[in-house]
């Protein structure tokens, strides 16, 4: 009879204690929006070919399973997490793996193959940022429900939101079919992205949401897959791309002083990935790094999610000696490299 009074306790002690780490953190939760560069694995119960929740992905994750997330182990919110004090992986909302007590502090509603443009969504049938959003919605009645509402409120104007996506909009979408091209100059597309990215921002911001990292967009010239295709120039980065990942952030940066002088109590701010990821690629060496041009899986030139396979011969021992993972996709190792440069940052602006 002991144990039907013990296991009750257990669970309010348990349950205390989330709540009390919840009250002493000034960044009680990780909440992310996004692409595949902070997709935990949503895409994993999505009816889309780009996925990742198997072998070798997450080979080097904690107990070397694949979890969705497109690298060989953990991604950026993860390690943001674990900076905060919070713990050191963020799950995915649609994995029935977990629930409500496990989300409260952070989730992850991220998809793979996703961008600001709804049209980006449906090449690949992934989920859409208005849908990410939706989702969003729910989790905030969930969390209210779980923990109250006036510290459900708490946790979620005081958590910390990620925002990281774009590249897809480019070249998934913009550079790869006709449609864009013949309405928009990449110039005005640019434009017509960040007017999506100011509407998408405002909406978090009329739900509670006031401390946003915006990600801007990566060299996404030097991808290996880009290189690959650029056979003319000897597989060297696409400049033009790069052009275009710099002069969108440029952008970015505009919208987010407009925002912070439009919305009241609003601290948002963009996270420059570009610049030490591309110190990386142009210098690899003094990271720690043997291989830039070419990605750890299979050929690593090509492949990425199903082409990604355990079995090619040609996958690398150690994927700590290359920048990236896929042909489009950073190492666990990049990801850390990329979040110690940023932390700092976030972490003045949002302990």
């Amino acid at each position: 009879m002991a144990y039907t009074y013990t296991t009750p306790w257990l669970l309010v002690v348990t349950e205390l204690l989330i709540l009390v780490s919840i009250t002493e953190s000034k960044v009680p939760a990780i909440i992310v929006f996004g692409d595949s560069t902070v997709d935990a694995g949503n895409n994993n119960v999505v009816s889309t070919l780009l996925k990742s929740n198997f072998r070798p992905y997450g080979r080097d994750f904690s107990g070397g399973r694949p979890t969705g997330r497109f690298s060989n182990g953990r991604i950026p919110p993860d390690f943001i997490s674990e900076a905060f004090g919070l713990k050191p992986t963020v799950p995915a909302y649609l994995d029935p793996a977990y629930d409500i007590a496990d989300f409260a502090t952070g989730v992850c509603f991220a998809s793979a193959g996703t961008g600001y443009d709804n049209a980006t969504s449906d090449v690949l049938n992934v989920i859409p940022m208005w849908k990410e959003l939706e989702y969003y919605k729910e989790y905030q009645n969930k969390l209210r429900a779980h923990v109250g509402k006036d510290k459900a409120n708490e946790i979620l104007s005081e958590a910390l939101y990620l925002m990281s996506l774009g590249t897809n909009d480019f070249l998934e979408n913009y550079y790869i079919l006709p449609k864009r091209q013949s309405q928009f100059t990449v110039k005005q597309y640019e434009d017509f992205l960040i007017g999506l990215a100011g509407n998408f921002i405002r909406e978090l911001y009329g739900l509670g949401v006031r401390k946003i990292s915006l990600t801007g967009l990566p060299p996404m010239g030097c991808l290996p897959l880009e290189r690959t295709l650029n056979i003319l120039d000897q597989n060297e980065c696409v400049e033009k791309y790069n052009k275009v990942a710099l002069e969108f952030n440029w952008k970015l940066n505009g919208l987010v002083k407009r925002l912070n002088k439009e919305l009241p109590g609003l601290r948002l701010m963009l996270a420059d990935a570009y610049t030490i990821l591309y110190q990386i690629i142009k210098r690899p060496s003094l990271y720690g790094f043997d291989a830039v041009e070419v990605a750890c899986c299979s050929t690593g030139t090509y492949e990425m999610s199903y082409l990604c396979s355990e079995h090619n011969p040609l996958t690398c021992l150690d994927a700590n000696k290359y920048v990236f993972w896929d042909a489009f996709h950073p190492t666990e190792k990049t990801n850390h490299i990329i979040v110690n440069h940023l932390i700092d940052a976030l972490q003045a602006n949002y302990r």
